[in-house]
C-alpha cells in the first residue's frame, strides 16, 4: 500500500521534500542581510507551493500535513527575519511578576528596580527603538506572551517554542474553519491552500512568531458563526480578535449592510426593521464589551497615553514599504522641502475611514461573499495609504482573498519579501526602487482583476 501511494505520488513527493529541505535552510542556515539568498530560497518555496497547490491536485489531507511538517522545520529556529518577538518575551514575563507591560518600557525597567529575567539579552534583542516605547500589543496578545513565560520564562528558545506551537495551532484552526467556510461558500477547497501552504505565511507566521495568524483564526471562527447565524457568540470572536491585533476594528461598519439583508431571516426591502436593527445593535455591543472586558485589568489614564501614544508611531513617526504615501512624501519634499509625515500622516487615516464608510453604506454587502469581499478591498485600501507596511500585514488580505474572486493578495505575499532589501549587513538603507517595483506589480494586478479582468468578462457575456 505504501509503495502504491509512493508512486501514485512520486513527483509530489520530491517536490515536498525540497520544500522541507529549503524550509530547513530558510530557518537555521539564513541572515536577514543576505539577501539575494532570501529571495532565492524564497522564490523556489513559492514556486514548489504553486506546483502542489495548483498543478497537481493533491487531496486535502496530504496538503494539510505538509503544511503542518513545513510549519514545524522551524520549532527550534530563532526567527531570523524579525526581532519583535524579544520584545514579546519582554513583555510576558513583566505580565508575570504583576507588572503591566503598558506602563513600562524595557529601557527604563533597571532604574525602576524592575527584574525581567535575561533582560540584557531581551533588550538587545528587541533594539533600542523597541525599547524605548510602552507595548502596542493588545491583551489577549499579552496573554500569550505571558503563557510562553509561565511555561519557559528562563529560556529564550523554550518561550520561542511555546510561541510557535501557539501560532502553529491557529494556523490549523484557521485550515479546519477555512475549509468549512469555503464549503458554505461553494468555493474550491484547495483555495485555503494559498494561506496555509503559502510560504509567505509560513515563514512569517510560524517561522518569525507574528501573531496574525491568532487573529485571522478567532476572525474566521468568527465569521463562520456568522454566516450560519451565531451571531452572538460571532461578535464574542470578533470581539477577541480585535484584542489580539486591533486590524478587525477596521471592518466594523461593514457588518451594517450584512444586517440589512441577513441571509438566515426574510430579506425585507425596508432600509432597516426593528428587529435587525436591534440585533446590529446587539452585535457591536457585544464586540464592545469584549474589547472592554479584555483591556480591563489595565485600563488607567496612564495606559490610555502610552498606549494611544505607541499607536500614533505607526502614523506619524514610522515608514517602512509603503507605497502611496512615500508618492506625497517625495511631492511634500518637492513643495515645503522637508517631510511631511507629521501632517499626511494624520490626514491618512480620515481618508481610509471614509474609503470603509463609503463601502459600508453604499455597496450591497448582503451575501457572505459581498462582505468578505468589501473587508479584502478595507483593508487594502489601508495598507496602501500606510506609512508602514511590515510584510506580515499582508496576512490578512491574503487570507481574506481566499474566499472571494480577487488573487492579487496572493501577487502581494510574494512581492512583499521585497521589502527585506532593506536590512544589509551595516545598516538599514531602503531600495526605494524595489518597493516601487513592488506595488507596481501589485496594484497593477488588482487594477486588472477588479476593473478590466470584470469588464472583459462582461463584454464576453454580452
Amino acid at each position: 500500500m505504501l509503495l502504491n501511494f509512493i508512486k501514485q505520488y512520486k513527483i509530489p513527493l520530491l517536490f515536498a521534500i525540497a520544500s522541507i529541505v529549503l524550509y530547513i535552510n530558510f530557518g537555521y542556515g539564513l541572515e536577514r542581510s543576505d539577501f539575494i539568498k532570501l529571495m532565492s530560497l524564497y522564490a523556489a518555496l513559492f514556486f514548489i507551493a504553486y506546483i502542489l497547490i495548483e498543478k497537481l491536485k493533491l487531496n486535502f489531507w496530504l496538503l494539510a500535513s505538509l503544511g503542518i511538517v513545513s510549519r514545524l522545520t522551524f520549532i527550534l529556529a530563532i526567527p531570523n527575519l524579525s526581532q519583535d518577538f524579544y520584545r514579546f518575551l519582554w513583555d510576558g514575563r513583566l505580565l508575570l511578576q504583576g507588572f503591566s507591560p503598558y506602563l513600562f518600557t524595557p529601557d527604563s525597567s533597571a532604574a525602576l528596580g524592575i527584574s525581567v529575567v535575561q533582560s540584557k539579552a531581551l533588550i538587545e534583542g528587541m533594539g533600542a527603538l523597541n525599547a524605548s516605547h510602552s507595548s502596542n500589543y493588545p491583551p489577549i496578545n499579552q496573554l500569550f506572551f505571558a503563557i510562553a513565560a509561565l511555561f519557559t520564562g528562563k529560556s529564550i528558545l523554550g518561550s520561542v517554542v511555546v510561541l510557535r506551537v501557539l501560532i502553529i495551532m491557529a494556523d490549523v484552526g484557521i485550515l479546519y474553519f477555512g475549509k468549512k467556510l469555503l464549503e458554505k461558500l461553494n468555493l474550491p477547497i484547495k483555495n485555503i491552500f494559498w494561506y496555509f501552504l503559502n510560504p509567505f505565511i509560513i515563514i512569517e507566521l510560524s517561522g518569525n512568531l507574528h501573531f496574525e495568524g491568532v487573529m485571522l483564526f478567532f476572525f474566521v471562527w468568527a465569521l463562520y458563526l456568522l454566516f450560519k447565524g451565531k451571531w452572538l457568540w460571532a461578535a464574542v470572536l470578533i470581539g477577541i480578535s480585535v484584542s489580539v491585533k486591533l486590524i478587525p476594528l477596521l471592518f466594523l461598519p461593514l457588518f451594517l449592510r450584512y444586517f440589512q439583508f441577513r441571509s438566515d431571516t426574510p430579506e425585507i426591502k425596508k432600509p432597516f426593521n426593528k428587529l435587525r436593527l436591534t440585533t446590529l445593535l446587539k452585535f457591536y455591543t457585544i464586540i464592545g464589551i469584549t474589547v472592554f472586558i479584555s483591556f480591563l485589568p489595565f485600563l488607567s489614564s496612564e495606559f490610555i497615553q502610552n498606549f494611544s501614544a505607541t499607536l500614533a508611531l505607526w502614523f506619524q513617526d514610522f515608514e517602512f514599504n509603503a507605497s502611496v504615501y512615500y508618492i506625497i512624501r517625495w511631492i511634500g519634499f518637492e513643495i515645503v522641502g522637508w517631510n511631511i509625515i507629521g501632517t499626511i500622516g494624520k490626514i491618512l487615516p480620515v481618508l481610509v475611514l471614509l474609503f470603509v464608510m463609503a463601502i459600508a453604506l453604499f455597496r450591497k454587502n448582503k451575501t457572505p461573499q459581498q462582505l468578505i469581499t468589501a473587508m479584502l478591498f478595507a483593508v487594502s485600501f489601508y495598507f496602501l495609504l500606510s506609512t508602514t507596511v511590515h510584510p506580515w500585514y499582508v496576512a490578512t488580505p491574503l487570507l481574506l482573498s481566499v474566499f472571494t474572486k480577487y488573487k492579487f493578495p496572493i501577487v502581494w505575499s510574494f512581492m512583499v519579501v521585497l521589502s527585506y532589501s532593506a536590512y544589509g549587513k551595516d545598516a538599514f538603507d531602503e531600495k526605494i526602487w524595489l518597493v516601487a517595483l513592488e506595488y507596481i506589480m501589485v496594484i497593477g494586478f488588482a487594477v486588472w482583476e477588479v476593473l478590466l479582468k470584470n469588464k472583459a468578462y462582461r463584454t464576453l457575456k454580452a
